[in-house]
Order: C-alpha cells, then structure tokens, then sequence
C-alpha cells in the first residue's frame, strides 16, 4: 500500500478535495508542449509569472470520470540547478518558492524515449521532491526507429511510480495517461540514491535548517538542500523567496570548509546522480537495431552544411514572402470589400455628421485599414510554428552560430532574433534560455531591429505606393521586402558586434545546442498557436488602435475650420496638424512632412497604426481591393509647392526609417522588466530612432544628389 505523501494535505481537508494540480515538467524538445497541447486543447490561460517575463500557461484537462484537473506547463530545463530566468521559475514553482503559484500537488514528468539516460537527470531530482510523479516516454515511435527498446516494466518497477508509454503528436497513450492521472492514490517513489558520505551530513544539517527556518516540507527541504549544494543557486528572479540567514549561514560555513580541503563537493554530487542513473538506463534501455545515420542525420547533412544549409534557408525565406504576397490576397480583399460595405450601410443609414464621420472615417477607417493586413501576419506566424514543430528552428539557430560568433553572440540568440519577425515581445521573452547576462542584454537591445509582423502593414503599404503599377513583377515586390528584412538583421549583427566591443564587452560563449528530430508537425498546434497570436493582433486592433484611431480622429476633426474649407485646411490647423508642424522641421530633411509626422508620433503607440493613421489624415477608405483606395491618396498627395509627397525615394526612406526606429510602448515595457528599470529602455529608444533619422537621411539625401 503506498505511502502518504508527506506534502500532501491532510485527508478530509478542504485541500485534499480541490481540483488536483499537475505540473508539467521536461527538457527541451521533449514534446512537453506537444502533450500540454493534447491534454488541454483550447482550455488554456496564457499570461507571465509576476514580476517576470517568463511565460504562465494553464489548462484543464478532464479525468476519465470526467473530473477537472488542472495542469500547469512549467518552463523547459535540462536541470533544477537553474542557469537562466526560464529554468529559475521551473526550480522555484516546484520548491513552493513563489507565493503566485502554489506548489502543485503531483507532476508530470515528460522524457524523450530516444534519449532517456540524459534526460532521467532531471527525473532524478524530481524524485527527490516526494511528491507523486508520473513519467511519461514521450517519442516512442523514434525511439523504435532508432532500434531502441524501451523496458517500461522494468522502469516502473525500479522508480515505483507509473511510467506511461507515450506519441504526444499523434495523441497514443493519451488514455493510459488520463487514467493514470485520475488515480487518487498515486505512489511516491522509492528513490534510492545514495548522497557521497563526506556531503551527507551537510544535506541533513541543511535539511534541518530549511525544516525548522524556511518553512520546508520534509522531503522538498532535502530535495532543496541537495539543491543548494550542487548549484550554489546562483539563478534568482522576481517572485523568487531568499534563504533565510540562518540556512545561508550553514551553506556558507560548509563551502568553506570544504574549499579549505580542496573538495569539489558539487562535482561529487552530479557525479553520483549521473553514476545511478546511468546503471539505471543500463538495465532499461537495449539497443537492438544496428547503428548508423538516422534519417534526421542524412537531412542535417543539407541543411546544416556550410554551403547548402544557407541555400536552404533562403529558399524557406523567400518561400514565406511569397506566401504573404500571393494567398494572403483573396482574404485581404475580402476583408476590404467587407469593411466597405459597412461603411458604406452606416453612411446611409445615418445622417451627416460628427458622429457619423467618427464611426466611418475613424473607428471603421482606422481598424479597418490594419486588420486588412490580418491574412499576411497570419501566413507568417503559422510559417513560424511551421518551422519550430519540425524542428528546423534549431538547424536555423546552428546555421546563423558560425556568423553570430563574428558578433560576439551564438546561435542561442538567433532564436530570439528569429522569433522577433513575428514580435519582438516573445522575441524578447525567448531571451531567458541565454545563460550569459551580457549577451542576454545584448540580445534584447537588437532584437527590435528585426522586421516584425507590426511593419508588415508599413512596409505592404509603401511597396503598394512605391509600385503603383500592377504589372510590377512579384519578384520585384518579394526583392524589396526581402531587402527590408535584411537591412533589419544586418542591423541587428551590427549593433550587436558595436555592443559587445563597448559597451558589454565579453568572449563569445560556446553554443551547445540539442538538435531535436525532425518531425512532421502537428497542425493543430501550429493552428492553435496562429489562432492565439491572430487574438492578440485583433484584441490590439479593436482596443488600442480603435482608441487612438477615435483620439486621432478627434485631433484631425478639431477646433473646426471656417465654414467651405478644403480637408487639407481642416487638418493643418487641426490638433493634430499642429503637433505635425512642430515635428516637421526636424523630419523635412528626411523628405517627410508634417502629415508623415502626424504617423510617426501615433506610431509610437504600435507600429502599425501609421497605416491607419495615414487613412484618417488623408481621408482615404478601403473599398474594392485591399490598399488601393489609401495607396490612391498617398500618390495624390502634395507639398504645398505642389511637388509630390510620396514619391518612390520617399516611399524607401520612410520604409528605411521604420527598420531601424523604436515605435512600440508594449516592446519598451518588456524591455524594461527584463531589465528591472528604464535605463536600457530609453538607451534602447535614443540609439535605434537616431539611427533611423540618420540613415534616413542618408538614403534621402544621397538619392536627391543622384537625381531620384
């Protein structure tokens, strides 16, 4: 009969009658999100552990009884002993060191079949936690490619706890896992392990002390003793609670002590786990196919070859341009006829007026004019989680490590930077795996720079300026889209060479990188996570570009002109045209005038307003196709010399101007939580928008000397 855990509630407490929580814990590209996917499917809440940007996700999965039961996705970690932010609040939710998130009353435990023996580290200092687990082999379909053989059985019966044969992506032993899941009396493990004899008494004495001064349960305050030992928990974030002075009092005195003998007392305990567990995955795991390369080995062999494997990702490059340029089409369209159509139905259904105009012209006008572009961000993110779930993200990463190291970075911050065109914000968040501090900094310093999603519409717009003639070829219209998001990443390498050889100067660090299998990729899961993002864009559409479309409107609509004045008249001794001309002096040098101005100063809000903006300024709707209508007005606009605004130098300049420059308040407050202040912020907004003037400039006024 198994055991009470001794962190359980007491029996007949309200507590032991709650809605059970698991928390589900693995490495890396173990498929934990994958499973966490299967489990909960739409029923999930997605948000930040306080006081840090590390991603929050709940869901709820049902018993086979039917039974709610709570799950919590915990950040991947190789490891307890916490490197980074992300593995830091893995470590803390489990140890109950975070008052936001209660300990949860049993985990799973999620583990790649094919490689069990690294991944059982992890599974080893769970155990150590007393509280009942579930082990899940996830991947048992490769591991059988692989001619592995898996003893389950025998796993179970050594751990004494249910270990669960598992293909997450295809939904095999979702069952057996419901069901497992829904025991009331899961057991604890038997974990034999023996601590090496002269580190024995520390753990106790440490135990002891976490017992009777930090509040700890039994067996989480030696699992958390062990902890301290083996890692010095060096990794603290917001939320996470401190030692008390009394434990840290004994941690110190036993380094010291054993410094003195020249004992390496956190290298004798990882050794000892590692010698049990690899007599452990000596009696489970047989190999019994020959071996050799794998299919994932012959497809690394193209694309992470030092020629090829950049063929490849420029062809995947260009593959997604084309895309947002060609199928994204028909949806837009539809968007537009549609949002027309709704105008036009409130323009005759009410009279003339300011209330009337206020629906059409900027409510309707402003969000219509952006979420046209919904189609085209949609084929990117659904690209971007194309290219995670197969696991070519990695090979991307590998690739770009031989050029990140001539900037001083690795292949790790590829990842962020790459996220970063479809947003910066999780671009920024993905920062938490850098181990490095500096190079962490670094990395969210530039990673604005990478064209996002938000500059899609800009950049869409001005080509459709820039190239009014519909005969244009397409290459030409992907060439230039393609150049904008190169001049953003050559920025991004540049910048960061500049920062590591001032201002955070450090030796490039070693990239070790797993490269996970290649897997056809789940697409509900790549659906799942377009359909999130998709909800973000349309929630920013419908609140803060409705609001600041509404705020625009009124400071274009007010104080009133004279009675007979054209529209241009109205807007330049509107409100907003005054901010305008007070602006334009210093953006006249650019070939940007005071109505351009009015788009860069609403687009510090979100970048994409300036499409929206530009719709209520120049007074422009959508009508038959997606941005005709406001690429009309653009080409109609003139200075009051009657020279053309937005001529095709201007249309690049400006598109220039938007690469580099630092328009968005939702990256700005990321940044300064990642970096506990406004220092790196506002550092962050001076040397990106000087930049973008300085360039701008550059490119204007070289071009007016060459007679463009």
């Amino acid at each position: 009969m198994a055991q009470p855990s001794p962190n359980a509630a007491p029996a007949g407490s309200a507590a032991a009658h709650r809605q059970p929580v698991y928390a589900l814990v693995g490495n890396p590209n173990c498929g934990k999100s994958t499973l966490f996917n299967a489990l909960t499917g739409l029923k999930q809440k997605v948000g930040n552990y306080p006081g840090v940007t590390v991603e929050k996700k709940m869901g709820t999965t049902y018993s086979q009884h039917g039974q709610p039961i709570t799950v919590i996705d915990l950040p991947g970690a190789y490891s307890l002993a916490a490197r980074s932010p992300d593995e830091a609040v893995t470590r803390d939710v489990l140890l109950g060191r975070r008052a936001d998130t209660p300990p949860p009353d049993r985990i799973l435990c999620i583990v790649d079949a094919t490689n069990l023996e690294r991944n059982l580290y992890l599974v080893h200092q769970i155990l150590d936690l007393g509280r009942p687990v579930i082990l899940v082999l996830n991947m048992m379909d490769l591991a059988a490619q692989a001619g592995l053989n898996l003893r389950v059985g025998r796993l179970e019966k050594s751990l004494g706890i249910p270990v669960i044969a598992c293909e997450a992506v295809n939904g095999n032993g979702l069952v057996e896992l419901r069901l497992a899941m829904s025991r009331a009396d899961l057991p604890l493990a038997r974990h034999a392990w023996d601590v090496p004899a002269p580190i024995a008494p520390a753990v106790s004495e440490l135990a002891a002390s976490l017992r009777e001064n930090d509040g700890k349960l039994p067996l989480s305050a030696r699992a958390e003793a062990l902890l301290l030992l083996t890692d010095q928990d060096s990794v603290r974030v917001a939320g996470s609670a401190a030692l008390s002075p009394r434990t840290a009092e004994i941690l110190f005195a036993w380094q010291k002590r054993w410094e003195g003998e020249g004992m390496d007392w956190a290298g004798a305990l990882v050794g000892s786990r590692y010698e049990a567990i690899g007599e452990l995955a000596s009696e489970v795991v047989l190999q019994t196919g020959a071996f050799g390369p794998t299919a994932s080995d012959r497809i690394d062999a193209v694309v992470t070859h030092a020629v090829w494997g950049w063929l490849v990702l420029g062809v995947v490059m260009t593959a997604l341009f084309l895309c947002i340029f060609t199928l994204a089409q028909p949806p837009m369209e539809w968007i537009g006829d549609h949002t027309a159509l709704l105008a036009n139905w409130v323009k005759s259904s009410m009279p003339a007026g300011d209330l009337r105009d206020l629906i059409t012209d900027g409510a309707l006008g402003g969000v219509g004019s952006v979420v046209t572009f919904l189609p085209q961000i949609l084929i990117l993110f659904f690209f971007i989680g194309l290219l995670e779930s197969t696991g070519y993200m990695a090979r991307a990463a590998f690739i770009m490590d031989r050029l990140m190291s001539r900037v001083g970075l690795n292949g790790k911050s590829f990842i962020p930077l790459l996220s970063s065109y479809a947003c910066a914000i999780p671009g920024i968040m993905a920062t938490r795996t850098i181990e490095d501090a500096k190079d962490r900094l670094v990395t969210i310093l530039v990673a604005p720079l990478m064209s996002c999603s938000a500059r899609l519409p800009v950049y869409l717009l001005m080509i459709a300026a820039l190239l009014p003639n519909d005969r244009v070829s397409l290459g030409t219209k992907v060439g230039i889209m393609l150049l904008m998001y190169a001049l953003g990443t050559v920025g991004a390498f540049g910048f960061a060479w500049l920062f590591k050889r001032t201002l955070l100067k450090g030796a490039p660090p070693l990239m070790i990188m797993e490269l996970p299998p290649y897997r056809l990729p789940r697409i509900k899961d790549v659906c799942l996570h377009m359909v999130e993002r998709a909800w973000i864009f349309l929630r920013r559409a419908g609140t803060v570009i409705l609001g600041i479309s509404i705020v625009l409107w009124f400071l274009t609509a007010y104080p009133k002109a004279p009675a007979g004045a054209t529209p241009t008249a109205q807007l330049a001794q509107s409100f907003a045209g005054r901010a305008g001309h007070l602006l334009e002096p210093a953006i006249k040098p650019l070939g940007f005038d005071w109505q351009i101005g009015i788009g860069l100063i609403t687009s510090f809000a979100a970048r994409e307003v300036f499409v929206s903006t530009m719709g209520v300024v120049f007074n422009a709707e959508t009508h038959d196709e997606n941005t005709t209508p406001l690429r009309d007005a653009l080409k109609a606009a003139r200075w009051p010399d009657g020279r053309m605004l937005f001529t095709p130098l201007v249309c690049l300049t400006l598109m220039v101007f938007y690469v580099f420059a630092m328009q968005c308040m939702s990256t700005l407050a990321v940044v300064r939580r990642e970096t506990n202040g406004w220092k790196w912020p506002a550092f962050q907004t001076l040397y990106m928008t000087g930049t973008a003037w300085i360039l701008s400039f550059v490119v204007y006024q070289a071009g007016r000397a060459l007679g463009f």
